[in-house]
C-alpha cells in the first residue's frame, strides 16, 4: 500500500471519528412547520445542542427547543416540535386578553408574529421536571396550551437550538 493511500485512509478515519463525536453534541434539524414564525420559517436548517441541558445547565426562559411529542406525522411517525420555553418548573402561566403572564407579570414578547396570544388560559403551575413552551406564531401553533401537547418533560427535549445555518443570509446564533 502506498504512503499516499495510507495518508488518505488516516485522514478519512479522523474525519469520520470527528463527525461521530460532533453528532453526539450537535443535531442538524430542518424546521417543517410555521409555528415559530417570524423567528424560524419552514425549511430553515438549524443545529441543536444535544447536551445543552445535561452538560451546560438548565433550560432558561426564551430558549428555543425541539422535543418529542405524542403527535404523529401524516405517515404515522412521531412528530418532533420546535417551540420557545415560556415556563420553567414552579412558574405560573396564564393568558388573558392576548397577554401571557409569567408569575403574575405580563411577558414582553417581541418575538411573536402578531404581538399577542389569541387564547385564554387559566393560571397553571408548571410541574417539576416539566417545561411550558409555545410557538412564536401563536395563532398557528399546537403547543403547551393544547392538551395534546401540554407541559413537556425536560427529558423529552432533543436539543436546544443554537444556530440557524440556512438560509445563509439569515445565519443566527440563538
Amino acid at each position: 500500500m502506498s504512503e499516499e493511500l495510507k495518508e488518505w485512509i488516516k485522514d478519512l478515519a479522523i474525519a469520520v471519528v470527528i463527525g461521530l463525536v460532533l453528532m453526539q453534541f450537535i443535531k442538524p434539524t430542518i424546521v417543517k412547520e410555521h409555528s415559530m414564525e417570524p423567528t424560524l420559517q419552514e425549511n430553515n436548517y438549524i443545529f441543536l445542542s444535544r447536551q445543552a441541558y445535561t452538560l451546560f445547565g438548565e433550560p432558561q426562559h426564551g430558549d428555543i427547543v425541539v422535543f418529542h411529542s405524542d403527535l404523529k406525522t401524516v405517515d404515522g411517525k412521531e412528530k418532533s416540535l420546535v417551540k420557545r420555553v415560556i415556563g420553567l418548573p414552579g412558574d405560573t402561566i396564564s393568558i388573558s386578553d392576548g397577554v401571557v403572564y409569567l408569575n403574575g407579570e405580563p411577558l414582553q414578547e417581541d418575538y411573536t408574529k402578531d404581538g399577542y396570544t389569541d387564547s385564554e388560559m387559566e393560571e397553571i403551575t408548571v410541574p417539576e421536571g416539566m417545561l411550558f413552551a409555545m410557538g412564536d406564531n401563536r395563532q398557528n401553533s399546537i403547543d403547551s396550551r393544547d392538551s395534546s401537547v401540554g407541559c413537556i418533560a425536560i427529558d423529552q427535549v432533543i436539543g436546544k437550538a443554537v444556530l440557524r445555518l440556512f438560509p445563509f443570509n439569515e445565519i443566527t446564533w440563538f
